[in-house]
Order: C-alpha cells, then sequence, then structure tokens
C-alpha cells in the first residue's frame, strides 16, 4: 500500500507544532543559561542564540523533523501496525541519528555533557510526543479503521 502523502504533511505538522512547543520550554529555560555561558566562553556574541534568524532557523527545522518522524511511522507502520508503539519507534529512530551526532560533538568538546544530557531528554520528550501527535493524524488511503485502531 502506497503512503498517503498528504496524511504525513498533514501529520508532520502536527508533529511539528508539538515539537517546536516543547523545544521552546527546553531550549528557553531548561538549557537557556548553559548557552549563554557556552556562547560566552566560544566568543559567540550571545544575542545571535535568540536573534528572529536562529529562532525561525530551528521553528522550520522542527516541522521538517516532524515531517521526517512521520514518514517515518507512514513507512515502518504495515510492518509493526498501526498504534502508539509504532509511532515511538518510528520516534526513537528519528531521535537517535542527531543524538548520537551531538554525543560525537560533545566528544571533542563543542557542547558539555551537561547540555547534551538535558539536550536530549528534552529531544526524547519533544519526538516521542511529537510522534504520538503526528501519527495519530496518519491513516492509509482508503483504510476503513482509525489510525490508532491498535495499541
Amino acid at each position: 500500500m502506497a503512503i498517503n502523502t498528504g496524511r504525513v504533511v498533514a501529520g508532520g505538522l502536527v508533529a511539528g507544532v508539538v515539537a517546536n512547543a516543547i523545544d521552546f520550554v527546553t531550549n528557553t529555560y531548561v538549557l537557556g543559561a548553559d548557552m549563554q555561558a557556552w556562547a560566552a566562553s566560544h566568543n559567540i556574541d550571545p544575542a545571535t542564540l535568540t536573534s528572529g534568524l536562529v529562532a525561525g532557523t530551528w521553528v522550520a527545522v522542527d516541522f521538517i523533523y516532524g515531517l521526517l518522524i512521520v514518514f517515518t511511522y507512514a513507512a515502518i507502520r504495515p510492518r509493526f501496525g498501526p498504534g502508539v508503539t509504532t509511532a515511538i519507534i518510528a520516534g526513537f529512530v528519528v531521535f537517535l541519528a542527531p543524538t548520537i551526532v551531538l554525543f560525537g560533538f560533545t566528544q571533542m568538546g563543542m557542547l558539555t555533557t551537561p547540555m547534551w544530557v538535558k539536550g536530549a531528554i528534552g529531544a526524547i520528550v519533544a519526538t516521542l510526543a511529537a510522534a504520538v501527535a503526528g501519527a495519530a493524524v496518519y491513516k492509509e488511503e482508503g483504510a476503513a479503521t482509525p489510525a490508532f485502531a491498535r495499541g
């Protein structure tokens, strides 16, 4: 069965909204002071971190991330079945790639370990919540049953 592209986009937009909301809280309240200190220690203007251009870029990134999550869900759904468990698997797979890369950057001294840990915790929460919300919107074309008929 073909992937329902329209539902991937709709689910991706929902996932992007969820990811943006959680990432705003994580980056503003959990990581904000860490990022400001990190920027100062690396001779980066701290105002750059909160500029409109940077904020807009991260908003767009979260929407693309949401699309990737829902596409992954749609791609693995025929094998794993519809539902929350499959959404969590899809989200976890998409979460792993950037988190592993950022861990490598942490080992190179580009991020502090506390920043990486806090960021990874925020990212897993955002990613799994976005995955469940986005997958709830997705259904196969012509499907008679709701996407989350099974858990």
